[in-house]
């Protein structure tokens, strides 16, 4: 096989080159790779289930050794080592290939392909999809997904890799839940995996790209509150990760459920937060807490209740898949003052992040809720990048997200939910009449777009908590695609359909994890009605740690972690030496700043706690200069896993960084 090879993996067209000098290997388990001939030494201990190493420079090429090494006894197994063009991270083919055949194709079709590769049947997930590896008799694997991606009977086949998620601490393990290839909000593939119904292909909330990015889908330390009713805590998609559930019409933490009127809330919390459980679907923020508040009411006494007892129990984000357009029905002042209280004072003062569907009447005005200026304001786009012609427009809308218009969205179902009871059988929850499993069915609506909204919320948070419920509302207006006809945005940026544009989660979780250390563009809630980004301005600093610092006589002693006047205004004087630093080893990121003076006082912080030495990687970001605060280097990953440890026993935050990603 040439050293390079042209693959379709998920969106992209990736170009992969393999390594001439790494390849991985699995061996018995008494086996010390390092002590073979012709091994260099270890570099990783598991990529993929392989231990990959580096082949000593001298002798052969890269194949023949390889092909040595498989002779060996002690090894098991080998494989190449790739990287993708113009990455410096290690791609690796586990042996697995993912194969979705075309609608149709029936079983001795689709057995002439494994025969003709010696592939072995690994799952299968529904008639057409299969997961499939290589066996001794087998090219190599991304050999063979690459003949398969040109072989007509076959819609897509990807070898399965694995690379290193090396800027967070956790590896980031995509589920495997049965529904989630329908999940297309999350990852749109261009097709419906069970339905000859074509979507475009990217028109997606970016969701599996961030969770990708974090190394993670989220912390459980996130707590998302769903108002609204008909909640299903039996769902095995939501069961388990209920925390203070409450019912306002029995003021009572004790749920009702089986009511047919009300079924409404189990899809909406499963958009947002359905657990990974290897069943079902998946929420945008699958390990976040779920606080259930059941009861919507327009009574002044309710609103306060439900906003109050969210914002004193601990709820992160809040979402709101109702309200009104009934202009009878307009907000009163002590009932906006009951959501301000809860988007401004919540979280011990950096607000609850609060989401509301505009509303499905087509109207030229939103739900009289979404309106207000504290509140995220959701519509809904289609799978195909499109306004949703029920969502509501206005100058108020903030964001849209995916939704039904042209494919709906898959979301749980209440064990009670009797369907749409003009039509019988599947009809009642498929749009299609195809059955997808009797605890869940179709959904859509701004009902849809709000929480999956709410769950990228959940995601900001997770990678910034510091963030403030205004910080995350600019940061999701300030990353969104511009979505329909250019025409459609004002000389702000604004559209009255899509908001400023459809949300991206990846690009919203960067620019929350870009701001920690800082409080980003506004360093206070106030008392702004603007519903749009705000201009950028240097960011006050707050104190992330609540252990010791430095006294005036070089002794440490304890402080209770409150912000002094000298980060606020970048004042001090301070003596150090500076020296490049080459672009190898592992540290700990503790934060990044745009203020020079705070960079000064972190810095001297972090090595009198810590003893450790500390770099500063100076790097541009959207035309304003950042510096990234590294504590320590070590040769190891290990190594910088003890000392984040020993940090986060002294309430520093961080996480792994190789020092090399710095550039």
């Amino acid at each position: 096989m040439a050293d390079k090879i042209k693959l379709n993996i998920g969106n992209t067209k990736m170009t992969l080159k393999k390594s001439s000098k790494l390849v991985g290997v699995k061996t018995k388990a008494s086996s010390n790779i390092e002590e073979t001939k012709g091994v260099k030494k270890k570099i990783l201990k598991n990529l993929g289930g392989f231990e990959i190493i580096e082949l000593k420079r001298k002798g052969p090429s890269c194949d023949k050794k390889l092909d040595a090494l498989r002779k060996k006894e002690e090894v098991k197994l080998g494989t190449h080592v790739y990287y993708a063009e113009g990455s410096v991270r290690p791609l690796l083919p586990t042996g697995e290939i993912i194969i979705e055949f075309e609608d149709n194709t029936n079983l001795e079709e689709q057995n002439i392909v494994f025969d003709e590769f010696a592939l072995e049947i690994v799952e299968r997930r529904g008639d057409c999809c299969v997961i499939a590896k290589v066996t001794s008799k087998s090219p190599n694997p991304i050999k063979v997904a690459k003949y398969l991606q040109d072989v007509s009977m076959v819609r897509f086949a990807e070898p399965d890799l694995d690379t290193l998620l090396d800027e967070y601490d956790g590896e980031f393990i995509a589920p495997h839940d049965e529904l989630v290839n329908h999940q297309w909000h999350l990852k749109n593939p261009g097709f419906v995996v069970d339905a000859q119904w074509p979507m475009k292909k990217g028109a997606d909330a970016k969701v599996w790209e961030a969770w990708q990015k974090m190394g993670n889908m989220g912390s459980d330390k996130i707590t998302v509150a769903v108002i609204d009713n008909g909640f299903d805590l039996t769902h095995p998609d939501l069961m388990n990760k209920v925390s203070k559930p409450f019912d306002l019409w029995t003021d009572s933490s004790n749920i009702e459920q089986g009511d047919p009127r009300f079924t409404h809330g189990t899809p909406c919390a499963s958009v947002a937060v359905a657990r990974p459980n290897g069943t079902g679907i998946v929420g945008a923020a699958p390990n976040s807490k779920f606080m259930p508040i059941s009861g919507t009411s327009y009574s002044l006494r309710a609103t306060e209740k439900m906003f109050k007892y969210v914002a004193e129990n601990g709820a992160d984000v809040i979402s709101c898949s109702w309200g009104t357009t009934d202009p009878a029905f307009e907000l009163s002042e002590m009932k906006k003052a009951a959501i301000s209280n809860a988007a401004r004072n919540g979280r011990n003062g950096k607000g609850c992040v609060i989401v509301y569907a505009v509303g499905n009447d087509d109207y030229d005005y939103v739900s009289y809720y979404a309106q207000h200026p504290d509140v995220i304001a959701v519509a809904a786009c289609t799978s195909k990048d499109e306004h949703a012609t029920y969502s509501n427009k206005g100058p108020e809308v903030t964001i849209c997200a995916p939704s039904n218009g042209d494919w709906p969205i898959t979301a749980a179902r209440a064990f009670w939910d009797e369907g749409v009871s003009w039509e019988s059988g599947a009809y009642r929850f498929w749009r299609d009449g195809r059955d997808r499993g009797d605890r869940y069915k179709h959904f859509g609506g701004t009902s849809s777009s709000c929480p999956l909204v709410a769950g990228i919320c959940a995601l900001m948070l997770s990678e910034n908590p510091d963030l403030t419920s205004k910080q995350v509302k600019e940061i999701l207006c300030k990353t969104a695609d511009k979505i329909g006809s250019p025409q459609e945005y004002d000389a702000n940026g604004h559209s009255k359909k899509f908001g400023y544009g459809r949300v991206n989660a990846l690009a919203a979780v960067r620019e929350a994890i870009s701001r920690r250390g800082g409080s980003g563009s506004s360093d206070s809630q106030d008392t702004s009605t603007t519903t749009g980004p705000t201009t950028t301005t240097p960011p006050v600093v707050t104190n992330p740690t609540s252990g010791s610092t430095t006294t005036g006589s070089g002794s440490t002693s304890t402080s209770s972690g409150s912000t002094s006047t000298s980060i606020s205004s970048g004042r001090g004087i301070f003596r150090f030496s500076v020296q490049r630093q080459e672009p190898t080893g592992f540290g700990v990121q503790m934060g990044a700043f745009r203020e020079y003076g705070n960079v000064l006082i972190y810095a001297e912080r972090m090595q009198k706690l810590f003893g450790e030495p500390i770099i500063v990687s100076i790097n541009q970001l959207a035309g304003e200069t950042v510096y990234k605060i590294v504590v320590g280097v070590f040769n190891t990953r290990e190594e910088a896993r003890v000392l984040k440890q020993i940090m986060a026993n002294h309430g520093v935050t961080g996480f792994i960084r190789n020092i090399k990603d710095l550039k």
